[in-house]
């Protein structure tokens, strides 16, 4: 892994997409950001998990505690979140605390990423929609649409499908904003697997933005019985090649059936990802 290490080291954007509910996946980011910080580097940590209503409370723990990574999570109301259990993430925080990194609310907040998926572009940034041309179909709108689908399990009305594409859209490019924005000796990204992407995820706006940035993309995937070509696992994001630019295989964090857990749930919101990956 020292190969990867040292590509991760050099990128200005590091962007780490994970299952959310996957422990290793989180032992294996904070693991590569270590490896940064060892090499010299100190760059912002921007969590997708935390939007920009979660920022002043987040600046507010950081400088009254700057190294309770354990109170973090209670500081930023994360229990109420819906996201898997801070305690997870909580190895990541460390990291960056011992290191005095900057920690980035990277998201948008809830009621606009909903207010998208309705349609309402109002509720975004002017200038956001503008450079990200999120009032125009996406070049890969089919792709994207597709995967939209298949990440709610076929579940989803197709009238609801092409506003959560926008809604994804808007999540990537405002991620994508607050890398820049919030950088010092560049940014670390935690996400869910399909925002980094390199076809039509965070690297995607991040080219719109800082287009001779260098971006390294990793996407931590579960194995699977059976597929032992890389070509498998591209057919899951439908696509000929494995959308990112490095893929680290991991054992599965369980042998639940996500699509079964979907269906026995309430209907997922808008705003919230696939169970585990995007």
């Amino acid at each position: 892994m020292t190969a990867l290490a040292s590509a991760v080291s050099a990128a200005r954007f590091a962007l780490l997409g994970e299952r959310h509910d996957h422990p290793e996946h989180h032992e294996f980011q904070a693991w590569l950001l270590r490896r940064m910080v060892e090499s010299g580097r100190r760059p912002a940590l921007a969590f997708e998990m935390l939007d920009t209503t979660q920022a002043p409370a987040l600046a507010r723990h950081l400088a009254t505690a700057p190294r309770d990574a354990a109170g973090l999570g209670d500081a930023v109301g994360w229990g109420a979140s819906g996201w898997p259990d801070w305690r997870l993430y909580q190895p990541i925080a460390v990291t960056a605390l011992a290191a005095g990194l900057p920690i980035v609310a990277a998201n948008l907040p809830t009621a606009t990423v909903r207010a998208v998926a309705r349609g309402d572009l109002a509720t975004l940034d002017p200038a956001l929609v503008r450079r990200h041309a999120l009032d125009r179909p996406a070049p890969a709108q089919a792709a994207l649409e597709d995967e939209i689908r298949a990440a709610h399990c076929g579940a989803l009305p197709d009238t609801l499908v092409p506003g959560m594409v926008t809604a994804q859209r808007a999540r990537d490019a405002e991620m994508a904003e607050r890398l820049v924005a919030g950088q010092r000796d560049g940014a670390v990204l935690i996400a869910g697997a399909g925002h980094v992407r390199t076809d039509h995820g965070v690297p995607r706006a991040l080219a719109v933005l800082a287009p001779a940035a260098g971006v390294a993309a990793v996407a931590f995937l579960e194995v699977a019985d059976g597929w032992t070509a890389p070509a498998d696992y591209a057919a899951r994001f439908g696509a000929s090649r494995l959308p990112f630019d490095y893929v680290w295989f991991t054992a599965r964090a369980d042998n639940v059936d996500q699509c079964a857990r979907l269906r026995e749930r309430a209907p997922r919101s808008p705003e919230r990802d696939q169970p585990g990956a995007s």
